[in-house]
């Protein structure tokens, strides 16, 4: 007798019918709307090239059925690598046709994440999306509240979030090493600024689809000044140098002080016009105190802005690119981006033992996502988590261009005091796209 193989949903589907005689365990299944942590999830990927590329091989553990970008030259390497899978230009038929995928990565520009990621969260599936969340304030919320309400496994793209060094970070500060934390100097050196409107209109490339690229932005002729990667500077695509690296060097931050909506957000913007972000920015937030934990001022130096130099760092000693400051009523810490954090001065870090761990070691920030998609605990970048921090982050931006003082109600998702700046939490959409 030829014996067919028993799919999972045949299988599920089964389960009731012997209910009276056996109980399966929801681990086993993986439970509602979960896979069962044996098997391999059905990815697709949306954006492959670049970080794409990097996202789209950290699935590589599990069953890529499918594969979207719309420029097939930017994405070869990745459609080398998943032979099998199929291939599409537009996210919307890809996922109107393959009506087995389970989880989608996001990573193309900032300006398609949302309508991304709506789409898939909608459908029910699991999403991992790149930092930043969304391009404004309202995409990131409706995100948030859409996987809440569809039960979807979501993460951001905040892959450090899960390395040691800067869960090390965390515990230190949670565990009072520096005492209470009133002040933090985050910084980059990078420039995603400036730019100037180009006025020739060269050939689109044959294997680019232009008019998806843009999505639901404006209509604009291509050039190369945009793609493959300096649309970052430009107001209709990207989110300047705060929020491509603000989501990296805010989270540690964000996370070891419980943060949650700032008060009040200003910033000091260097020139800058209607088409591309400042060159170099300052921004301050104020944080309210939260249980035992004072209020904190926050603040964002970019570009060849540099914070403050701590009175506490050794003659002699630079700071590094990027990083963040950390001062505290027992101590100040210097962390690195990409690196491990020490106490100010050096001569602290004699002796120095590190604080009970709170957060587990050896995990990827990709094997947590699908981790949880299986039905497994939730990714510590959830978007129950990365939303309110990318809000936060994007509202720099917002403060950049409404070029005030403004004072802010997450709740609410409202400027209260300059009700034009409203204006910058949500764009519209080009016809024929939506949320």
């Amino acid at each position: 007798m030829k014996h067919e193989k028993l799919s999972r949903r045949r299988f599920l589907g089964g389960v009731a019918g012997i209910a009276a005689f056996t109980i399966v365990p929801r681990h086993v299944l993986g439970g509602a709307g979960n896979t069962a942590a044996s098997e391999k999830l059905n990815v697709a990927c949306i954006g492959i090239g670049g970080m794409g590329g990097a996202d789209s091989g950290q699935m590589a553990s599990e069953n890529v059925v499918a594969l979207c970008d719309v420029d097939w030259k930017h994405g070869a390497g990745t459609f080398e690598k998943y032979p099998k899978a199929k291939r599409y230009k537009d996210f919307r038929k890809m996922l109107e046709a393959e009506k087995g995928i389970e989880a989608v990565t996001v990573s193309t520009p900032d300006h398609t994440h949302a309508v991304a990621s709506m789409i898939a969260i909608k459908m029910g599936k699991h999403v991992y999306c790149q930092k930043p969340l969304a391009h404004d304030l309202y995409e990131v919320r409706q995100m948030t509240e859409a996987a809440r309400k569809h039960k979807v496994a979501t993460q951001m793209g905040t892959q450090l979030h899960a390395e040691g060094y800067l869960r090390q970070l965390v515990e230190m500060i949670k565990s009072g090493v520096i005492g209470k934390v009133r002040r933090v100097d985050i910084f980059s050196d990078k420039n995603w600024g400036g730019g100037t409107l180009p006025t020739d209109k060269p050939a689109v490339p044959a294997t680019l689809d232009w008019d998806l690229w843009l999505g639901p932005a404006p209509y604009r002729p291509y050039h190369p000044v945009y793609v493959p990667g300096n649309w970052r500077r430009w107001w209709d695509f990207g989110t300047g140098t705060l929020g491509d690296m603000g989501c990296h060097i805010i989270d540690p931050a964000w996370w070891a002080l419980d943060l949650r909506y700032p008060t009040s957000i200003e910033a000091e913007p260097g020139p800058f016009s209607d088409q591309t972000y400042p060159e170099k920015t300052v921004v301050k937030w104020e944080f309210p105190a939260r249980g035992d934990q004072p209020a904190v001022t926050m603040r964002w130096y970019d570009g060849s802005n540099r914070p403050p130099r701590p009175k506490e760092l050794e003659e002699g000693r630079s700071l590094p690119g990027q990083g963040g400051i950390y001062y505290g009523d027992k101590g100040v810490i210097l962390a690195p981006h990409g690196g491990g954090a020490r106490l100010l001065p050096e001569s602290r870090m004699k002796g120095f033992k590190a604080p009970e761990q709170m957060f587990e070691r050896g995990i990827s920030h990709w094997q947590e996502w699908i981790r949880a998609c299986k039905g497994g605990p939730k990714g510590l970048s959830n978007f129950d988590y990365a939303g309110p921090l990318t809000e936060t982050i994007l509202l720099g931006n917002v403060a950049a261009k409404a070029g005030a003082r403004l004072e802010w109600d997450g709740v609410k998702l409202k400027v209260t005091n300059v009700n034009a700046a409203n204006e910058y939490l949500k764009r519209t959409y080009r016809s024929g796209w939506t949320l």
